[in-house]
């Protein structure tokens, strides 16, 4: 039986606002944790229009606060601009709050253009290339064992929550790949950024694993860009928007999420059209039973038992729709309404 769990990258809707965005992601999480979905994961980005989430930790805690049992956590928290010792702090005190419910998902990526890159170090000489040593020390602070750095070695994370927070590495390429399977991590292959070589790579996690003392065998997931709705052609209209969200991507323009009647109306370039349709690539649009068909085939062809779903439209119901679609197709689990 696949397990389906919800990415969340708070999306500011054209017309729409921060504010009402983070609203959105609150009911989408209640949605979610009632049509059955396993984990909600919140993203992290800076200095965008079209993202609300610059701090998963704080949509966590909210996130957490209105579900009960879901499981909810970063997808990912970017340790490259971050002290490992705050982020176990963090995820510990949320771990100690929410016990057994709280995931810290790991990302390399800055989340942010250069300059925003540049202010969120402010001057620290620790740059990327300090990542692998900063998970070593992070698995150290919430797990136990050796640190890289053992000048810290006497450093207490309080509170210590009675179950520590489920550590994962996301990730588009071999490079992270090999990077989780060395430190015996959980991995979470980001298919809805770069699809190309999703079986490769989660095959070369595998290969590669080494056990742990938080991991004894390979745990991979996969998280996907879903577009689902009742007919082909009305799932096709919503993808409209993410197909022009794409191509601001690639100027540096990601403003707010288009309407579909904007994308339609947006003067393309042959060039431009090309990108824009390179989004196709990178999610399953259509209905419910073509999506449970594609979703059923990469977990297997991949060797997943676990898809992430990623679903953004500019119609808020049309995405909370999108997922229940998804949850009937697969018979999930649904949880009673509280009263």
């Amino acid at each position: 039986m696949l397990t389906l769990s919800v990415l969340d990258q708070t999306p500011i809707r054209s017309g729409g606002t921060a504010a009402q965005a983070i609203e959105e992601t609150m009911e989408l999480a209640r949605a979610a944790e009632d049509l059955g979905y396993h984990r909600y994961w919140l993203a992290e980005h800076h200095g965008t229009q079209g993202l609300a989430g610059c701090s998963p930790e704080i949509l966590i805690a909210r996130v957490a606060a209105v579900t009960s049992h879901m499981r909810v956590g970063s997808g990912g928290v970017m340790l490259s601009h971050y002290s490992p010792l705050k982020v176990a702090e963090n995820f510990s005190l949320l771990a100690t709050m929410y016990p057994d419910r709280i995931d810290v998902g790991l990302g390399r990526a800055p989340g942010g253009d250069q300059l925003t890159t540049l202010g969120m170090a402010y001057g620290s000489q620790i740059g990327v290339e300090y990542y692998p040593t900063k998970i070593i020390d992070l698995k150290a602070f919430l797990h136990g064992g050796e640190l890289a750095n053992p000048a810290l070695s006497n450093v207490k994370i309080t509170p210590k929550p009675e179950v520590p927070p489920q550590m994962w590495l996301l990730g588009s390429s071999d490079e992270s790949a090999k990077m989780a399977a060395k430190f015996g991590l959980p991995y979470s292959f980001a298919h809805f950024i770069y699809p190309e070589g999703a079986e490769e790579i989660v095959s070369l996690y595998r290969d590669t694993f080494e056990p742990s003392d938080v991991l004894s065998e390979p745990k991979a997931t996969m998280c996907v860009g879903v577009v689902c709705a009742e007919s082909q052609e009305e799932a096709d209209h919503l993808a409209l928007s993410r197909k022009l969200w794409r191509l601001q991507l690639t100027k540096g323009e990601l403003g707010p999420y288009p309407t579909p009647e904007e994308a339609l109306a947006y003067p393309y370039t042959d060039r431009e059209r090309h990108i824009a349709n390179s989004a196709e690539r990178t999610g399953l649009v259509g209905p419910p039973a073509k999506v449970k068909h594609e979703l059923e085939g990469l977990s297997k062809r991949c060797g997943v038992d676990e898809m992430m779903i990623v679903t953004i439209t500019h119609d808020f119901q049309a995405r909370i729709k999108s997922y229940e679609l998804v949850s009937e197709a697969f018979s999930l689990k649904k949880q009673p309404t509280a009263a």
